[in-house]
């Protein structure tokens, strides 16, 4: 498997790094408080932490929907000051690839949607940039196939790669199939197990439902699976969060759920 460096952040043998932030940019109060927070927790079990949090969620159901700051200066304005004011790298989404070159003046990772990950021009953007890139698997693709989306990065002679399992379409539901971690890790690249996407409940719904509920053990599941890190949408009032309230993970209950986590880690390694 390919070391994989973001700032002071490793991916490899004997590191299991947290991805984790609210969805969305709310407001740069917001991202500044939960990244102080998420990082004093990280920090207390010596999980090493890349902020993420969304400028603007171009994907969302309904046309009203929030999707974050006005223009995409102002979200990058509030990932800076989350970088240097906590320290630590950020990650946020990409959808065009004329974003890309923007955006990589903030952001240490370039994030790829799950249903972008066959869009060659965006990924060849974000790979000419020379940032890591996380490439989230689309829910209709086999796992094994992400070894093109990965090539088209290297193409650009980027190997700076994540893959990130989020869950794989079924009727109108998701499943998550744990040994979609392996077959990704064959690809090379460090695979990163998106805990609270994958217990998201698609739907005729405006807004697209979830299981909290079942975020632990899905968790539990791919670091016993091998995964090498975890992703999760972290935010202190889920239930009024203004994107996928039903499946961001609470704060408060962010330590107990990483103090188990580490333990099966260990346990697996």
């Amino acid at each position: 498997m390919n070391t994989v460096t973001i700032g002071n952040v490793k991916y490899e043998h004997g590191s299991f790094p947290l991805i984790a932030g609210p969805c969305v940019i709310e407001s740069r109060d917001h991202s500044l408080k939960m990244a102080e927070q998420i990082h004093k927790i990280t920090s207390s079990l010596n999980i090493p932490l890349i902020f993420k949090s969304s400028f603007d969620k171009a994907n969302r159901s309904a046309i009203d929907s929030f999707r974050g700051p006005d223009n995409i200066d102002e979200g990058l304005l509030i990932l800076n000051e989350v970088k240097k004011e906590i320290g630590i790298p950020v990650l946020t989404d990409v959808h065009l690839p004329d974003q890309c070159e923007v955006v990589a003046e903030v952001s240490d990772v370039l994030q790829i949607p799950a249903f972008l990950c066959r869009q060659t021009d965006l990924l060849i953007a974000a790979g000419k940039t020379g940032k890591a890139v996380n490439i989230k698997k689309g829910q209709f693709l086999a796992p094994g196939k992400m070894e093109h989306a990965a090539k088209k990065i290297e193409s650009t002679g980027n190997k700076n790669i994540l893959l990130t399992e989020r869950g794989t379409s079924f009727g109108y539901s998701l499943v998550s199939d744990m040994t979609s971690i392996p077959v990704m890790q064959n690809v090379g690249y460090p695979v990163i197990f998106d805990a609270t996407h994958s217990a998201q409940l698609p739907g005729d719904k405006q807004v697209t439902g979830g299981q909290r509920d079942m975020i632990p053990t899905l968790a539990k599941a791919a670091v016993a699976a091998g995964c090498n890190g975890v992703f999760m949408e972290v935010h202190d009032n889920p239930s009024n969060a203004k994107s996928d309230a039903s499946t961001q993970w609470p704060l408060d209950k962010l330590e107990g759920i990483l103090q188990v986590l580490l333990k099966i880690y260990e346990a697996t390694h």
